[in-house]
């Protein structure tokens, strides 16, 4: 069994990121022992929404191009509706989502981020939930939409929004605990 403080985990996000979805993840996740970084496409600082206005910045650690895989055991990606809206057209960002699926890590998107499953092309067949104005389109794409705080199909986990955090880092927590997952085939 994995012990978080030998865990690496990656958080992928750009502007506009819903401010308590990466940060509570980021401190909580780090005061559990693991290693976390945050991965932008340019590398640079980015600034969160924080309900209606621009909130705090975060530092990078890396590009999301310069993600190596097989250093992570875990892939968090936070939701808002800017944040995921921008990385969904951006093909470096989805790919790396896909090779995150294909390499059996463990993925957490929560709010709108299930966008980003979507666009990956990985909710097929899957238990998810989200945000509700995006419940339809997890349902279009095939996915199984409850709505619960936490849903966990094969190694992806959901949440839906920011009251759901404490039951999303938790179970975030206990899939890194539980290694890494073996995808069953849809």
């Amino acid at each position: 069994m994995p012990k978080l403080s030998e865990s690496k985990i990656l958080i992928m996000a750009t502007h506009g990121f819903e401010q308590s979805e990466l940060f509570t993840p980021l401190e909580k996740l780090k005061e559990a022992g693991a290693t976390v970084h945050v991965a932008t496409p340019d590398g640079e600082a980015i600034t969160g929404w924080n309900e209606k206005d621009w909130g705090k910045s975060v530092d990078a650690d890396l590009r999301i191009a310069d993600v190596k895989i097989d250093d992570y055991i875990a892939l968090v990606l936070p939701g808002g509706q800017i944040n995921p809206d921008l990385l969904r057209v951006d093909e470096t960002a989805v790919s790396k989502i896909r090779e995150f699926v294909k390499n059996d890590k463990i993925i957490a998107a929560i709010c709108h981020a299930p966008w980003l499953l979507i666009e990956a092309g990985v909710v097929e067949g899957r238990e998810m939930t989200a945000y509700p104005s995006i419940r339809t389109d997890l349902k279009n794409a095939g996915a199984n939409v409850v709505d619960k705080e936490v849903a966990i199909s094969n190694g992806i986990i959901t949440s839906r929004n920011p009251d759901d955090l404490e039951a999303f880092v938790s179970k975030i927590i206990e899939e890194v605990r539980e290694g890494e997952h073996q995808r069953k085939v849809a």
